[in-house]
């Protein structure tokens, strides 16, 4: 096992080692994400004012189309995602699992590899007993072979295929827009790295 992996952060230093950022601030970021990874703590720890989440882009690439949900605390549609359980700390892994949590998708694959898309630092407001916080979101990107199984986790929460057109248009978030457009460079070239550097393996 690589040494990077031997503490509670080190899956997240080791993706973002071998990641190359697609510009200045997300580089900045990036920065960040393995500082925070690297200082000993806990990354995931919720309790902390910057800690770190993992999302994905659900794809079905035949048709071309990405899977956002509805997220009713943020009022836009987002991809699917969130923190990390006790005990867990690979975020591909997560990531994986937050979305069939979400989706209800079982069949999920790494698509077109277990590279990662994007890193971002997003603020959270304060709600739900939380003050205001950050994200250190790291996004990769599944597919699925049935995406007429997609079920909503609540009613509150509903899923909608669309094209990556459609996705940009509804999504107001820029930091999603950008993941998107990577998605639809992915979906365009058959699955190269979608940042400035090769793809990205874990």
């Amino acid at each position: 096992m690589d040494s990077a992996r031997n503490f509670v952060g080190g899956p997240v230093v080791d993706v973002l080692s071998r990641y190359e950022p697609a510009g200045p601030a997300e580089a900045a970021d990036a920065r960040r994400v393995r500082e925070l990874a690297g200082g000993g703590g806990d990354p995931w720890l919720r309790s902390t004012p910057l800690h770190t989440t993992a999302s994905a882009l659900i794809v079905h690439p035949p048709t071309r189309r990405v899977l956002l949900r509805r997220h009713p605390r943020q009022r836009s549609w987002l991809q699917v995602g969130g923190h990390g359980d006790p005990g867990e700390s690979d975020p591909a892994s997560i990531a994986l699992r937050e979305a069939v949590e979400e989706t209800g998708l079982g069949d999920l694959k790494p698509w077109p590899d277990a590279s990662l898309l994007q890193v971002v630092i997003v603020p959270v407001a304060a709600g739900r007993g939380e003050p205001a916080h950050e994200h250190a979101d790291l996004r990769f990107v599944f597919a699925t072979d049935a995406p007429d199984a997609a079920r909503p986790e609540n009613p509150e929460a509903p899923l909608r295929w669309l094209t990556v057109a459609e996705a940009l248009e509804i999504t107001a978030e820029a930091n999603v827009r950008e993941a998107l457009r990577r998605v639809a460079r992915l979906l365009d070239q058959g699955g190269p790295a979608p940042a400035g550097g090769p793809a990205t393996r874990l």
